[in-house]
């Protein structure tokens, strides 16, 4: 009696000092506002480990080694105080006060860990855990009984009248372990019967976690042998829509073991829930830094040398550079604002050898946090399962976009897809939101119900051009400049926003090249090719990309005038000659392509040659589809010609000035006064 008293004794002195009394005072004062009674009233008490084990280390062994008795004695201090500064007068016995402990952390150590490649195999009641994962699917919110008042059916027991019996839920149980009529009155053993009036309702919600690595066997990353198994959270009330899917979470709770008729179950009670990202090298290799000191003073070649020397483990140096720029932007654009806006750069290449731009995206796609290759017959947005836990509502499963949230989602060849599902890729594109319509009837609801859920990731695809005559119809089209997409209509290429068109230039000498690089990787593995190209490796650009992900940027005045000038005199040009009217989606392309520029070549503020290279590859990108404009550019305008040596480079810097010149030419005969109405934009 006397540890209970002292361990009392060190809860109460940790609310006075944590604030927890003033906060259990200001929860209380709704509940005088209104008349009606309930059975149990919800108080939430956040704890700090590590404060408490300082008041009391007895009380913090309590709280980490077991959580129910840590919350009977929070129970019952609140109760206390409850009844002695008389704060809500309908409360009369201890059992009428629910109380949730919010733990604020954990220590670090193993034992309060939970990896999720791994089952737990302890016995008994757990300790509270904390566990990293990828939220995967999650149910809509349904009701769960939080609390209820049972009356003795003996009038003549006290227990008839009263709040004497009342259960409330407990981490773990299920619903019929707190209301059923087979319980009995600890007075007289009679029967007991819920008194309905007073039953007390919550938000319940099922996630299912899952490590983060599990998305090997989906992604370009050299798979692991290990098998990982999803774990079920628990939400409940103000806990529940905290999570997305497609989103990363620390989570801690505490493991539960449930035994059905069926057999046991194992779950984990949500205790707190937050955002989380892991650690990723935020460092630049010491090759890529002397390659930026090497290149100092000139403003195009750091990014050039960058993407003539990426991807060399499929395509030899000088194959595909506008690509594979390309694709490195869209790399390094993927991310979240500090106002939870996603950018993303959604690519589509437009080629005759599918295979190895199938390749090098792939080898592209190792190099993102999150790159999910999406399988034809898989399910690409959502799908729908009855949830296995009892509740009998819909269970929403992420489909391949909704995985590679905050990541690149890689769709392969859309040749392989039918008209239905490019229309779905289409809407998707448009919208970035996906829309899951749930059936009431089958899913245990009165009314349907739409749920819309945002997309952020970009979408890489690449279509077969010698497929048009035969899948598209458009074998005839005679607009000058614009390119055959084979099955993509140019509606969908349009939601793309940045087309490629992949050309092999030098025809029989080009093939022959990537012969001899693809016989001489068989036959001499992990030999260096080309030993006169900057040797980089695969880790050396996946530290390049994290760090200049991180990279914020802001625009310069020379650069927005690039950028909204462009945009204003192509939206006169293309409107008036080929009635293609530009859409504001045009300048956010601009925008990010020339941000992602400027922080592949390391640089915190937007210039104008960054400006230049976006306004090249967006018009390459509108000629494609709408055919050329009076800003006549050469169909390769980012990479003209060689770069295998300095020369080429040189060339490279002239023919980019020249056509910076042309750029500046086309603004100020289409668009004389855009300086002036770039606000108004």
């Amino acid at each position: 009696m006397s540890d209970m008293l002292s361990l009392k004794e060190a809860v109460l002195v940790y609310l006075d000092r944590s604030g927890g009394l003033q906060k259990l005072a200001e929860d209380c004062k709704p509940l005088n506002e209104t008349h009606q009674i309930e059975a149990v009233y919800r108080f939430c008490i956040s704890v700090n480990p590590s404060d408490v084990i300082e008041v009391d280390p007895v009380l913090g062994d309590r709280v980490l080694c077991d959580p129910l008795g840590a919350t009977a004695l929070f129970q019952s201090v609140c109760f206390l105080a409850i009844k002695t500064l008389s704060l809500v007068e309908k409360i009369h016995t201890e059992s009428q006060v629910n109380v949730i402990l919010k733990l604020t952390h954990l220590p670090p150590f193993p034992e309060y860990t939970l990896d999720l490649c791994s089952f737990p195999r302890g016995h008994g009641p757990m300790r509270p855990v904390s566990m990293e994962g990828l939220a995967i699917a999650m149910t809509r919110v349904t009701k769960y009984t939080q609390g209820a008042r049972f009356l003795c059916i003996n009038d003549e027991c006290p227990c008839s009248t009263g709040f004497h019996h009342i259960r409330v839920h407990a981490p773990g149980a299920t619903e019929s372990a707190t209301v059923r009529n087979d319980f009995s009155c600890m007075m007289c053993s009679s029967p007991l019967k819920e008194d309905v009036k007073f039953r007390v309702l919550g938000d319940k919600q099922l996630v299912e976690l899952i490590h983060i690595k599990a998305l090997d066997a989906l992604s370009a990353h050299e798979q692991s042998s290990l098998r990982y198994q999803s774990v079920t959270l628990f939400l409940r009330d103000e806990l529940c829509n905290s999570m997305r899917i497609g989103r990363l979470y620390r989570v801690l709770g505490i493991p539960a073991h449930v035994q059905q008729c069926s057999g046991i179950t194992w779950s984990v009670e949500a205790n707190s829930v937050q955002p989380w990202e892991p650690e990723y090298p935020h460092k630049v290799s010491a090759s890529f830094q002397q390659l930026l000191k090497a290149t100092a003073g000139f403003r195009w070649r750091f990014s050039a040398v960058v993407a003539h020397c990426f991807g060399l483990d499929v395509a030899p140096p000088g194959l595909y550079n506008t690509l594979k720029l390309s694709l490195l932007l869209s790399l390094v654009q993927n991310r979240a604002d500090a106002k939870d806006t996603f950018h993303n750069l959604d690519l589509l290449a437009v080629t005759a050898d599918t295979l190895i731009l199938d390749r090098l995206m792939t080898y592209s796609l190792s190099l993102a946090r999150h790159g999910i290759r999406h399988q034809a017959s898989g399910e690409m947005f959502a799908s729908l399962s009855r949830d296995e836990h009892g509740a009998g509502t819909a269970n929403i499963h992420a489909g391949s976009a909704l995985l590679a949230t905050g990541g690149i989602c890689m769709l392969g060849d859309l040749g392989c897809y039918k008209k239905e599902r490019l229309d779905a890729i289409q809407s998707v594109l448009e919208s970035c939101t996906v829309s899951v319509f749930i059936p009431g009837k089958k899913y245990g609801e009165d009314a349907d119900q739409q749920l819309s859920f945002p997309v952020h990731c970009s979408f890489w695809a690449l279509t077969d051009s010698t497929d048009a005559p035969r899948r598209s119809g458009r074998a005839d089209c005679a607009i000058l400049g614009t390119a055959e997409m084979g099955p993509v209509p140019v509606q969908l290429a349009d939601a793309f926003g940045l087309v490629i068109q992949c050309r092999v230039a030098g025809g029989e000498q080009a093939l022959l090249a990537q012969t001899v690089h693809t016989l001489q990787q068989a036959v001499q593995p992990g030999k260096p090719l080309y030993p006169s190209c900057w040797e980089f490796s695969s880790q050396d650009y996946q530290e390049l990309v994290a760090h200049a992900q991180s990279v914020q940027v802001e625009l310069s005045p020379g650069a927005e005038k690039i950028i909204h000038g462009y945009y204003m005199a192509s939206r006169r040009v293309r409107t008036q000659s080929q009635g293609v009217k530009m859409s504001v989606a045009s300048v956010k392309l601009l925008i990010s392509l020339a941000e992602a520029h400027c922080k592949l070549c390391l640089r915190t503020q937007v210039l104008e040659e960054d400006a230049v290279i976006a306004v090249l590859l967006c018009e390459n990108s509108v000629t494609l589809k709408h055919g050329t404009s009076a800003l006549i550019i050469p169909p390769d305008a980012v990479f003209p010609g060689d770069l295998g040596d300095v020369e080429g480079l040189q060339r490279r810097d002239e023919t980019l000035d020249e056509l910076h010149q042309n750029i500046l030419r086309f603004i100020y005969t289409y668009a004389p006064g855009a300086g002036a109405y770039i606000t108004e934009e």
